[in-house]
């Protein structure tokens, strides 16, 4: 199998290609055509660096042709001020309209957080989607069923984690577990993938900020979330595939309110490694 095809009448022979290849697979001389060395197939994680940095488009993947691959804008870059605001501005979202979110959105939202970095380039997280608000409030209901099975039997951990109250507003009418949300998303991924807990809660962290370009609110569901990890009835309920473990979960909808000031954080504690 040939893994890379360089177009040698293109080709400027700068050497970019080998120097930002992570697995060192190609091989090049200065001066000389880069070609892949003997290990490329077996090693090659199809990162798309070498097709992507090429500035003549001379690279081409068994994966993915220069073609194939977007161009990046250098138009659309974000200034330094404008990540800042961005970034600052970013609210968890607990309050919502009652307006369902159209699966054109969401399919576009998840393909843009499926560009999250994943170790090794194993793209592991897989993406399960409840889009039904009656549904997303069942389960919100199982998680409370979860709470009242640990109020019983675990009171100290259900005291700690404020349980009892959630309890008692949900009796009341209100959810504070998934908050009425329309959406529901769960990253999920095979069991044995070590890279999966970093890979998916990243991706999830990229839909967050990319869902605010949809005019889109999100908050992480964390009782949501513990509940999966240890209540079967909610396993069952969500469905996974055999062997797939759940490593985050994300409520979507609209915003009901907006927000117009950044709050104040705390400065951040930086320690550098040549001062004490």
């Amino acid at each position: 199998m040939t893994v890379l095809t360089i177009d040698e009448k293109t080709c400027n022979r700068d050497g970019i290609c080998a120097a930002v290849c992570p697995m060192g697979i190609i091989d090049f001389s200065r001066g000389e055509l880069p070609s892949p060395s003997a290990d490329a197939a077996d090693l090659c994680i199809a990162c798309g660096h070498c097709v992507a940095v090429c500035p003549t488009a001379s690279i081409s993947h068994a994966k993915m042709t220069a073609r194939q691959c977007p161009p990046v804008r250098k138009e659309l870059a974000l200034t330094v001020e404008q990540c800042e605001h961005f970034l600052r501005s970013r609210r968890s979202i607990r309050a919502y309209k009652d307006q369902p979110v159209p699966r054109g959105t969401l399919t576009r939202l998840i393909g843009i957080a499926s560009h999250a970095p994943s170790g090794h380039n194993f793209q592991s997280p897989r993406w399960r989607v409840i889009d039904n608000k009656d549904r997303v409030r069942q389960l919100a209901g199982t998680v409370i069923d979860w709470m009242r099975w640990m109020a019983d039997n675990q009171p100290e951990i259900a005291d700690g984690l404020n349980m009892p109250r959630a309890i008692r507003r949900w009796e009341a009418g209100t959810d504070v577990i998934l908050r009425g949300a329309p959406v529901l998303v769960v990253t999920h991924a095979e069991k044995t993938d070590r890279t999966a807990p970093a890979a998916c809660i990243t991706a999830l962290a990229y839909m967050e900020l990319a869902a605010v370009s949809m005019g889109l609110g999100s908050c992480w569901a964390g009782y949501f979330h513990a509940a999966l990890m240890s209540f079967p009835p909610l396993v069952k309920a969500l469905a996974l595939p055999d062997g797939h473990h759940s490593f985050g979960a994300l409520m979507l909808g609209y915003p009901r309110f907006a927000y117009k000031r950044q709050p104040l954080r705390n400065p951040p504690v930086i320690s550098w490694w040549d001062q004490r």
